[in-house]
């Protein structure tokens, strides 16, 4: 059994800076999308990246990876959707099992509407703050830390 490698003063600063500043950022997040919409962060990315999928549709499984939610938490975002209008379910051609998630003309309109007070939550608090240089390292670093967590395709 190896012994714990504890963090240092400068990794738990790092540690701790990351946690406190991406629970900030999250919490302002969720304010300007219930504000503006009454929509959670996981639903505004539901949106978002059905608006960028060709014919504005996905699998019920790829989205709930691209959106990092459970299947059953997917089910549960989509449901909320649905009842408004924003989302439908769809059977996904030649695959009886498979499920497509579809933006409606309904839920385009919302997030045309809502996503520039998104993005100025998110250029405000986070990347207006950074240098190029400093958007460039957390890019890396980020995208290193996904690919250790995520398992490949």
């Amino acid at each position: 059994m190896s012994e714990t490698r504890w963090l240092g003063a400068r990794e738990m600063a790092a540690w701790q800076a990351f946690l406190i500043a991406s629970h900030l950022l999250e919490r302002r997040i969720e304010e300007q999308l219930k504000s503006a919409a009454g929509l959670t962060h996981p639903q505004y990315e539901i949106l978002a990246l059905l608006s960028a999928a060709p014919e504005r549709r996905m699998r019920m499984t790829e989205l709930a990876r691209g959106v990092v939610v459970s299947k059953s938490g997917l089910t549960y975002q989509i449901a909320q959707l649905e009842k408004r209008g924003l989302v439908k379910r769809t059977d996904c051609p030649g695959d009886e099992r498979g499920v497509l998630a579809v933006l409606t003309d309904e839920g385009s309109r919302q997030l045309e509407q809502i996503a520039p007070g998104h993005v100025e939550v998110v250029r405000r608090y986070l990347i207006d703050l950074l240098t190029p240089e400093e958007l460039e390292t957390i890019t890396a670093a980020m995208s290193r830390a996904q690919r250790a967590m995520r398992p490949s395709v």
